[in-house]
């Protein structure tokens, strides 16, 4: 492992980075943790000295605003360090902890438990998210000056959503105090009831219960009909229907402070994946559910117009006993933090949708603004956290391998082009990938 103060220079490589306006070879070079210059045939001073290998790409550190780390409470699913060290072998430098833990971060005490633990673990940056209500039960609103004041970079009751408009009322007017989003997980509890996947022609032939997409668009028309009355922001967690996306345009249209992410088997999976093979396979329940195809076209169709602002994984880790239940009674969500740069680039880049630079803003640069923390672009004298990706190598998805504690995946067995090479956290090269030739030059001891 490369150590803080170590200096390096990567050199050559692509760098790819929208909010700087680079898109080019460029070398950058790393000291004491952080960029000291970026430009063409940088002095070396005795660096070390990286060639970074041909095709490779250098970008911001990638982001992830929508994980769940399970610690407090939890930890048979996922630790803080399992869930961080997981984001560093996806490519991720920083991710953002939803609070459905146990307990609820609804409390300045489990904030900064949770920032104690990541420091500890030394791998990625941590963001906590806080409850909008106490226990996220809907009732009272937390402090949310004291949750911001230990470190909450949003909040949010994900897991269901914000229970009253009166309450979502309120928590935008607070939240807006101090410029952070509200993060919703649009849901209306009476239109979901018992289901389990969308309502359609698959769960009916499977005889599950079912979701329509209007139990998703509803509560994001609500939510952002109050933005519009406050003021504030709100940020649409998981979108996964075509009925919500057409409210996301028509708040932006109107000046609305609304943003949105999709998670990448929202885009990739439809529902028919529920009767393929055995059927009833609970690594494809997940909340949202897997939508129709015109559902999952339309999300395509928001990445490639702009509609999308953030690509989140909902990183959801549970225990192999618990997704091994019946499909009714197993836990919603899969792992995701280690399966997204290679889904990306495989069914989003390289098909054409997205660009490479539109994949740092979904990935990188939104995040980061949004949250408002640092990263997202390479600015010299910032800490030197940097995503290096392969773009063409060639990846075979194997859910046993995954180094998350859980491994429940849908992806298991996916052959896609696309691959982190390594991963740069304040200046440390905490990970390089043994599967992709070239990328142990990283780590390597090469002095100029």
């Amino acid at each position: 492992m490369t150590q803080v103060g170590d200096a390096f220079v990567l050199k050559g490589g692509r760098v790819v980075d929208p909010r700087a306006g680079r898109d080019g070879h460029f070398d950058i070079r790393i000291e004491n943790g952080r960029v000291s210059a970026i430009g063409k045939d940088l002095p070396l001073d005795g660096a070390r000295v990286v060639e970074v290998p041909a095709g490779f790409v250098i970008t911001p550190g990638l982001i992830d605003m929508h994980v769940h780390l399970r610690e407090p409470g939890q930890e048979h699913k996922e630790t803080i360090a399992t869930g961080t060290w997981s984001a560093v072998v996806g490519g991720f430098t920083g991710v953002a902890c939803m609070p459905n833990t146990e307990p609820v971060n609804d409390s300045a005490s489990v904030t900064q438990f949770i920032m104690k633990r990541a420091s500890e673990a030394g791998f990625a940056r941590v963001y906590p998210i806080g409850a909008v209500s106490i226990g996220s039960m809907g009732d009272q609103m937390t402090e949310m000056g004291d949750l911001r004041g230990a470190g909450c970079v949003a909040f949010t009751d994900d897991g269901k959503p914000v229970a009253t408009a009166l309450l979502m009322r309120r928590a935008l007017e607070y939240a807006g105090m101090f410029d952070v989003p509200i993060i919703e997980h649009c849901e209306d509890p009476s239109l979901k009831g018992a289901g389990v996947a969308h309502e359609g022609a698959v769960a009916s032939m499977l005889g599950l219960q079912g979701i329509p997409g209007v139990a998703e668009s509803i509560m994001a028309e609500r939510d952002i009909s109050l933005a519009e009355l406050t003021g504030g922001r709100i940020h649409i967690a998981h979108m996964s229907a075509r009925q919500t996306l057409r409210a996301v345009r028509d708040g932006k249209s109107r000046g609305v402070q609304v943003t949105c992410e999709v998670a990448p088997h929202h885009f990739t999976l439809n529902d028919e994946a529920l009767r393929d093979g055995a059927g009833y396979n609970t690594n494809l329940k997940m909340n949202p559910p897997l939508r129709e195809e015109a559902d999952r076209l339309a999300m395509v169709e928001g990445f490639r117009d702009g509609s999308i602002d953030v690509i989140s994984t909902d990183h959801a880790p549970h225990h192999a006993d618990e997704k091994a239940l019946e499909f009714d009674r197993a836990p919603f969500g899969i792992v995701g933090l280690e399966t997204c740069v290679p889904l990306c680039l495989d069914r989003l880049v390289h098909a054409g949708v997205i660009s490479l630079s539109r994949f740092v803003e979904l990935l990188s640069a939104s995040p980061a603004a949004l949250l408002r923390i640092p990263g997202g672009t390479l600015t010299v004298g910032e800490p030197a956290d940097i995503t290096v990706l392969a773009p063409d190598a060639p990846v075979t998805i194997q859910a046993s391998a995954l180094v998350s504690k859980s491994k429940n995946s849908p992806f298991d067995g996916w052959q896609l082009r696309g691959a982190t090479a390594a991963t740069i956290v304040g200046g440390r090269v905490l990970y390089t990938n043994p599967a992709v030739s070239g990328a142990d030059r990283f780590a390597g001891p090469a002095k100029s």
